[in-house]
């Protein structure tokens, strides 16, 4: 039997406002931590989504240095490994920061890759592309929503009869509040949904700024700290006004958030999709570090030589935080070929902390949910 995964929008679906949230994890593909995740996933019988998005793995690689195919490959041969049959691919932060026409077309060739390499999900994020001087929201949004909706029906057409996700994001760039920050507000998501069902396009999931963080969060003496910004009762109004169009939300940015935040505060069913990235970096960091000290000191040596000058007056625990993930590319051929004692270790890790992220999303026992719907 040869394994692919489930068309994204399936999973989302038939999850919809049952108190649930499905996993994406961005896993930067190390085996071990795939592996880990993918057992973990069916002995929970969880759903799961592995991901990476466009600064991970393009066409040139990314920062990991792995094709959209190659990543594809791998995850479809451990589902098969595994024998676990309810799993996504999906392609996150598609993202388009200029929405010119050399920046669709770019845009689109990636698209293609992602979709011959056998990606089942899609996230197309034009957030950035917002018109200060519009007039109102409509007029604000139009770069997002008129990317949005080409990017849309280009992966639609190339899609053929094939189902498949779609997440789309509004919020990210935008103006700030009284505090300075930029939220997502439920009008900005009601503007943005029903312009695009206008155009016929039929997302299932909307990406949101809700005051989460990308990777590791440190405070300004540079110690990582438990990232708690999450604006939860703003993100439980987004989400019943995006629910309404039978949406549901992704939180990105999880990593640093207290898993008992998650399980107690986090609005399930209205957030459908929790991403989880950086997290699973950080456990082949600390892995290495008792397994393999030799390489883990030729790549924090490597982090500090190359982005301690770009960042002065920073902590090196900082440096190495934020910038490490560059180094997957750097020491690709030995980070994805480690002896097997060493991948072994990092699949337990990566095992165990998938089950608690599992169980804080309440996703246990949800992929009979899934089966069930189609």
């Amino acid at each position: 039997m040869a394994y692919e995964p489930l068309p994204g929008n399936v999973v989302y679906e038939a999850l919809l406002g049952k108190p649930t949230i499905t996993m994406a994890a961005n896993t930067r593909m190390t085996m071990g931590v795939v592996k880990g995740l993918m057992r973990a996933a069916k002995d929970l019988d969880a759903p799961i989504i592995f991901e990476l998005a466009r600064s991970e793995s393009d066409i040139n690689g990314g920062y990991t240095g792995i094709l959209p195919a190659q990543y594809c490959e791998v995850v479809n041969e451990v589902a098969e490994e595994v024998d676990y049959d309810c799993y996504v691919i999906h392609a996150d932060h598609i993202s388009v920061k200029k929405g010119d026409d050399e920046d669709i077309a770019k845009t689109k060739e990636l698209i293609k890759a992602q979709i011959e390499g056998g990606y089942s999900s899609f996230a197309i994020d034009a957030s950035h592309l917002f018109d200060f001087q519009g007039g109102n929201l409509r007029e604000e949004l139009a770069g997002n929503i008129n990317a949005t909706i080409e990017l849309a029906k280009f992966i639609a057409a190339e899609m053929g009869d094939k189902p498949f996700g779609l997440e789309v994001e509004v919020g990210e760039i935008g103006k700030a509040n009284e505090d300075g920050r930029i939220l997502t507000s439920p009008e900005e998501a009601d503007t943005f949904l029903t312009a695009l069902k206008e155009n016929g396009v039929n997302p299932q999931v909307l990406a949101i700024a809700n005051g989460s963080a990308h990777g590791n969060t440190y405070d300004a003496a540079g110690n990582p700290i438990e990232q708690v910004s999450i604006d939860i009762p703003q993100t439980i109004k987004v989400a019943e006004a995006t629910n309404k169009h039978g949406v549901g939300i992704a939180q990105h940015g999880i990593t640093g958030t207290p898993r008992e935040l998650i399980n107690k505060h986090f609005p399930k069913g209205g957030i459908i999709k929790g991403n989880v990235g950086t997290h699973w970096q950080n456990i082949v960091w600390s892995t290495l570090k008792i397994y393999d000290n030799d390489l883990y000191t030729e790549i924090w040596n490597w982090v500090q030589d190359t982005y301690g000058p770009k960042n002065p007056g920073k902590r090196d625990i900082e440096i190495f935080g934020k910038n490490s993930k560059f180094a997957f590319k750097q020491f690709y051929d030995r980070l994805y070929d480690m002896d097997v004692e060493t991948e072994k270790a990092l699949e337990a890790v990566a095992y165990a902390e998938a089950s608690i992220f599992f169980r804080a999303f309440s996703s246990t026992g949800m992929a009979q949910v899934v089966r069930d719907y189609m």
